[in-house]
């Protein structure tokens, strides 16, 4: 319905979930890039700006995958806080109320994190560094207040998957290095 960019984006997100959770003692790889797949499909309804978030979340939940539909919620929350959003908010004032609503209500687990942090491992054309996809987040939406602590949480749950799948997980990310090296 909406092609675009984020499909590729979806789909490196759901490889660098998969790669990961290869590496993790608690995490499923196949369902983790099935997640990976879905975390962003409310933007087939699309264009849209952060109401892709809640977009998704209500899809998936009238699919009856409410798992799924937690991290379509969560995956842009590495700090569970509306807060936290970058850019201006493109749905309605009941729908910002009925995503704070579900962000309150949601249990972040293991998936919900590593969902965030391989979101913040890929663009359309090949995984990055998390820096890197912070800055090209920041420079789509603007940054606000909260802008550094997110950034440092998003670094410091790089480090928290690096120290339980035991490697650097760039490492375990196809062609990074060399994209980095161009």
């Amino acid at each position: 319905m909406n092609p675009g960019p984020w499909v590729a984006h979806s789909r490196n997100v759901a490889l660098a979930a998969r790669l990961i959770a290869e590496h993790h003692p608690h995490l499923d790889s196949v369902r983790a890039h099935t997640l990976g797949l879905l975390h962003d499909i409310g933007r087939r309804s699309g264009p849209n700006k952060d109401r892709h978030i809640l977009d998704g979340y209500d899809y998936l939940q009238q699919l009856g995958y409410p798992e799924a539909a937690r991290v379509a919620l969560t995956h842009s929350f590495v700090i569970p806080d509306l807060s936290t959003l970058q850019g201006e908010w493109d749905g309605t004032p009941a729908e910002w109320e009925r995503l704070r609503q579900a962000l309150d209500s949601a249990q972040q687990t293991e998936e919900d994190r590593l969902l965030q942090l391989c979101d913040a491992l890929a663009l359309p054309d090949g995984f990055c560094t998390v820096q890197e996809r912070l800055v090209d987040v920041a420079l789509r939406y603007s940054v606000n207040v909260h802008t550094p602590a997110k950034w440092r949480a998003a670094l410091n749950l790089k480090k928290q998957f690096d120290e339980a799948c035991g490697v650097n997980i760039y490492r375990l990310l196809p062609g990074l290095a060399e994209r980095l090296l161009r």
